[in-house]
């Protein structure tokens, strides 16, 4: 049994979708979480700067005493996640996109992906779809904007609800049936996903997989809690702590405290 933390790490709010999985199956573990929001989103960034940022924000989790790190981003999964194994000791679980278990619901033959551009440019990304596609049409889209507008708590936004209708459109008429959510900031907007989308739509993200890799490695390696204690969060952002923190606490419909990362980390 270990009492230390999980961290977790986003280039935003978007990994909240990910910690709510993690406290369904892991409710007494206490958890460090980091929105590098000054940063977001990752997915038009050059992969060199994601590279560091994820380095450094692993770096500072581990510091703050996490006994493991989730990197709940598909793009710096796709540009770190190599290297994060190799330079740290601590077990590092990642995202990736759920298109193997959208292969598997598809009736159509045909699977739409939004994700953020690095991540549909990634050789990841490429692999599973090499890997599981077979005679599987998969449609890219990637989504310039959305996160920008999900970071700002513009959930119910008529420019978001027009950008959902700009990107699933065209999946759509692609004949898509199954829509992969390649983003964690996605799963905040599911609802008016699925709305656009419609009800013949099976939308597929991979936050509860993440959550039981993440308990799967804790529990071989002993890692687990012992608490019988409803687990704490402690927060911090790279952007507008106010502002930052106001959007995680409708997010997660609680007040919660957002404190700045130090100067070194903005």
């Amino acid at each position: 049994m270990n009492s230390s933390p999980i961290g977790i790490f986003d280039s935003g709010v978007g990994g909240l979708s990910v910690l709510q999985e993690i406290r369904k199956l892991l409710p007494n573990e206490d958890v460090l979480y980091i929105a590098d929001s000054a940063y977001a989103p990752y997915g038009n960034k050059p992969v060199e700067l994601v590279l560091e940022r994820c380095h450094n924000l692993t770096e500072y989790l581990i510091s703050s005493g996490a006994k493991a790190v989730v990197v709940a981003c598909n793009t710096a999964t796709a540009a770190a996640i190599q290297s994060l194994r190799e330079n740290f000791s601590v077990p590092v679980v990642a995202m990736e996109p759920g298109v193997k278990p959208a292969i598997a619901a598809t009736n159509t033959k045909t699977v739409g992906v939004l994700a953020t551009e690095n991540t549909l440019l990634s050789q990841q990304f490429a692999n599973l779809v090499h890997r599981y596609a077979n005679d599987v049409k998969v449609l890219s889209q990637p989504c310039p904007g959305l996160v920008e507008q999900i970071e700002a708590g513009l959930f119910a936004d008529t420019k978001t609800a027009d950008l959902i209708r700009q990107y699933t459109q065209p999946l759509l008429e692609g004949g898509a049936d199954t829509i992969v959510l390649g983003c964690t900031h996605y799963p905040l907007i599911k609802p008016q996903i699925a709305q656009l989308a419609g009800p013949t739509v099976t939308l597929i993200d991979t936050g509860k997989a993440v959550a039981q890799q993440l308990q799967r490695q804790l529990d071989e390696l002993q890692l687990l809690s012992g608490s019988t204690t409803s687990g704490t969060e402690k927060f911090w952002t790279s952007g507008e702590a106010q502002q930052i923190g106001a959007v995680m606490s409708s997010i997660l419909s609680t007040t919660i405290t957002t404190a700045s990362l130090p100067d070194g980390l903005l």
